[in-house]
């Protein structure tokens, strides 16, 4: 954004403008009040400013009109900034806005004294990534005027998707953001800058249990679940949760485990795995579900993964783990079973259950170790129930 800076008076505003005018930059001065969004409709804006005088009269001026056209608002005096020439620039809108059901949404088009007229916009649950941004800026009208024609250059490739998603990250950072407006945003082959904005707080509401942001409509990726874990022998390891990028990453860590283990773990021969089936298993909903992923912090590579998946009441999660075969014995399984349980309780929920083979003893002596009760299921004499209580309640038995 240009610096913009407050004046209470016209001759704050002659004061502030000094340093700019004597650097032979041209400033310009606009109203300041939270009661006047749309500073030009009354004539709230003065472009071009050369001297200090005529910044003073200019400030002068415009807190008068402003009294006499908007005789009921807050007159917190002027904003004085340099002028910026970027004659190939596109005029563009974006912002955070509150949807009574959705919560946050992110909004792009066409920005603008005209904003209104052109009705060029478009809106994009959060959080956002590139991918996701680019597909909101192609809704729009104005998404064409992005790229080069005749004498006017492309704009800077992603400078806007990338502050959409800055965007998004902020409605995810701040939740008390009720609504942020920036009208305009140039844009072109040097980049992206931020002209006017306004922001308006509210207190923020809570849309999910659990930690981390609780008030969007799509969770985000609850990068607070990260963790570094120390396991035997000062071995590193980092655990966060899954993203989609992850893909690779699964289908190399797939290869190093055997076809017994995987059979343990999905109950049936796995001879393949297609994009479909790992991409169910790195695009999940983090509302509902979970899935750690382990790496080597030395090497990098992918060592296992935890899951949970909650029911549909959020009342109990059904958990699944794979480590890659030539790592058993190393504290790892362990590790990332506590991780999950710590998840499972944090997120409110009253049981971790799971399904396991009754020849797997080393995952059933885990769960007891744990705390799980294990149970037979009369329909299924091959597969053990287990269910771990997480809290008071559940352990005595009530609501199960």
């Amino acid at each position: 954004m240009i610096p913009t800076l407050a004046a209470t008076s016209p001759d704050a505003a002659a004061a502030w403008a000094a340093p700019f005018l004597a650097q032979g930059v041209t400033v310009v001065v606009k109203i300041l009040s939270r009661d006047i969004p749309h500073k030009s409709e009354i004539g709230g804006v003065v472009l071009n400013l050369t001297s200090v005088e005529a910044v003073r009269s200019a400030a002068q001026d415009i807190l008068a009109r402003a009294a006499r056209l908007r005789p009921k608002a807050k007159l917190d005096g002027v904003m004085v900034q340099p002028m910026i020439l970027r004659p190939k620039a596109r005029e563009l809108i974006m912002g955070i806005a509150i949807d009574p059901t959705f919560g946050p949404v992110i909004v792009f088009g066409h920005g603008g004294i005209g904003v209104e007229i052109v009705d060029d916009k478009s809106l994009a649950l959060p959080p956002l990534d590139l991918p996701l941004a680019d597909a909101l800026i192609a809704r729009t009208r104005v998404s064409k005027l992005l790229g080069a024609y005749r004498d006017v250059p492309a704009v800077k490739q992603d400078a806007v998707a990338l502050t959409l998603v800055k965007l998004s990250q902020m409605a995810a950072d701040l939740p008390e953001i009720a609504e942020l407006d920036i009208n305009p945003l140039l844009a072109d082959q040097s980049g992206v800058v931020v002209i006017d904005a306004r922001v308006a707080i509210t207190k923020a509401k809570r849309r999910f249990a659990g930690l981390g942001n609780t008030h969007f409509a799509v969770k985000p990726y609850p990068s607070e679940w990260q963790r570094h874990l120390v396991i035997k022998d000062g071995w590193r390891v980092l655990a966060r949760p899954i993203r989609p990028d992850d893909e690779p990453a699964i289908h190399d860590f797939l290869s190093h485990v055997t076809p017994e283990d995987l059979r343990l773990r999905f109950f049936a021969a796995m001879k393949e795995f297609t994009h479909n089936f790992i991409a169910r298993l790195t695009q999940i909903d983090y509302a509902r579900a979970m899935a750690f992923i382990a790496f080597d912090e030395v090497t990098g590579e992918t060592l296992g993964v935890v899951r949970i998946h909650s029911d549909s009441i959020y009342e109990s999660g059904e958990y699944a783990i794979l480590l890659r075969s030539d790592l058993k014995g190393r504290g790892l399984g362990w590790a990332l079973m506590k991780l999950m349980i710590d998840y499972a309780r944090a997120e409110g929920l009253k049981y971790v259950t799971g399904q396991v083979l009754r020849e797997n003893h080393p995952m059933l002596k885990m769960c007891r170790d744990l705390g799980f009760a294990c149970k037979s299921d009369p329909a299924e004499p091959d597969i053990l129930h287990v269910t771990l209580p997480l809290t008071a309640e559940a352990a005595a038995g009530k609501g199960a």
